[in-house]
């Protein structure tokens, strides 16, 4: 496997992962061509040093899996920085084989090379599976999250 920085040829297979699960389909718009939104928001994550959007290729060269990570600057913990992981998804044709724990492990060493002293994520109370996954892996539910959606005009 090889895990690196997502280009922007890659952008449609990121949303096509990220349109293919039962909540993904009613945020996201998988279509050709595929609507400008995604390329603008890539070439922001790309610029940003601060985010990293991920994919993981197979030995054939194809992409089967995707995360962002996001590196905040924080106040507290004597100006630590706090890693996010976000929009998680590995290709339905690869899940269940591994894949994924071997994608959060590289997510869990990059985060240690950014000197992170924290790594978390978010998960929909709808994805019991995943949930169940990332407590495998040794993250706890420590807080409650919470919010506040806005409606676009």
């Amino acid at each position: 496997m090889i895990f690196r920085r997502a280009r922007l040829e890659d952008v449609p297979k990121i949303v096509e992962m990220l349109a293919e699960d039962a909540l993904g389909a009613t945020r996201e718009r998988f279509e050709n061509p595929l609507p400008q939104v995604y390329t603008d928001a890539f070439q922001n994550i790309d610029k940003d040093t601060n985010q990293e959007l991920i994919v993981v290729e197979n030995e054939n060269g194809q992409v089967i899996g995707t995360l962002q990570l996001s590196f905040l600057q924080y106040l507290t913990y004597q100006g630590g920085i706090r890693a996010q992981i976000e929009a998680v998804r590995i290709h339905k044709d690869f899940r269940n084989k591994g894949l994924g724990e071997e994608f959060f492990r590289w997510a869990i060493d990059r985060a240690k090379e950014k000197g992170a002293h924290v790594l978390q994520l978010t998960s929909d109370k709808k994805r019991p599976d995943a949930i169940r996954f990332y407590e495998k892996l040794g993250f706890v539910a420590s807080h409650e999250g919470m919010k506040l959606h806005f409606k676009k005009d």
